[in-house]
């Protein structure tokens, strides 16, 4: 077995928002600039609050928990996961939570990215505005009955719909069998 571990790490390209490497036989891309990114969680009652966006990787809209960069805006470096998750939140689907709850930090696709994700819960939801997000960004926002998840991603599948791997930490108790 070859150990990679201690190879020269090279910079094969960089852009604003991505950094391809290389390390030994391994080729894999970071986020530029140390940039994190905070998921959420966002639970109203019985219901769990998601968006809906078209992505150019995956050239599909895609159903995905809100989400968005830690510090990756002029003025914002040094920002704070809870931070840049209320932002966000409020953001993209146009609610504001009463309390948080740090979950962990997470890694996306491990053998691809280095990216890695604080996950974040939020309760006590109220919503002040339709969402939708910024004027670059077209979200559909959804409030889904968490028993109703598998169903309701089974449909948007259907429909062509991609479904983001984060959207696994909901319905894991369900693929368990944990709710039959």
């Amino acid at each position: 077995m070859v150990d990679d571990r201690n190879a020269p790490d090279e910079v094969v390209w960089q852009g604003r928002w991505i950094t391809a490497h290389r390390r030994g036989r391994w080729e894999y891309v970071t986020r530029a600039r140390g940039i994190r990114a905070a998921v959420i969680v966002p639970l109203d009652g019985d219901h769990v609050i998601m968006v809906e966006q078209f992505r150019i990787p995956v050239g599909a809209a895609v159903i995905e928990l809100p989400a968005g960069l830690i510090g990756d805006e002029d003025g914002l470096e040094g920002e704070d996961p809870f931070a840049a998750a209320r932002r966000e939140l409020l953001e993209e689907t146009g609610y504001r939570a009463e309390h948080w709850q740090d979950c962990g930090e997470f890694f996306s696709s491990p053998g691809m990215t280095g990216e890695s994700f604080t996950l974040l819960k939020a309760t006590g939801l109220t919503q002040v505005h339709p969402g939708g997000g910024t004027a670059e960004e077209d979200i559909t926002v959804h409030r889904v009955p968490v028993a109703d998840l598998p169903a309701r991603l089974a449909a948007w599948r259907a429909r062509g719909l991609a479904v983001d791997a984060k959207v696994l930490a909901l319905i894991g108790g369900a693929l368990l069998g944990e709710n039959e």
